[in-house]
């Protein structure tokens, strides 16, 4: 589960469109269940090389998780985006 389709820059973070960003959540996905959960998060974590990927991913959903479910859903999209690129080393720009 990879980050697809995205440039890596000299500065080593990964860029990406929002829309290949929303791509690849899709394929984190893994239940279908239109949400992310702690541990599929953890796995983006993980995949992209980051350390402590399920410490990041408990304190990425409680963070990102406005509505307390301990879900990320499309609701809290935008907030994701910002975990993304302070935590996964990502990029995301709109196109």
């Amino acid at each position: 589960m990879a980050i697809g389709n995205c440039n890596i820059y000299s500065h080593g973070k990964r860029e990406m469109t929002i829309n290949e960003f929303k791509r690849w959540l899709k394929k984190l996905d893994a239940d279908k269940d239109g949400r992310i959960s702690r541990e599929e998060l953890a796995d983006a974590v993980r995949v992209t090389g980051g350390w402590f990927a399920r410490l990041k991913a408990k304190r990425g959903v409680r963070s990102v998780d406005s509505n307390g479910n301990g879900y990320i859903d499309e609701s809290e999209f935008k907030n994701l985006v910002e975990f993304a690129e302070k935590h996964l080393g990502v990029r995301i720009f709109q196109f």
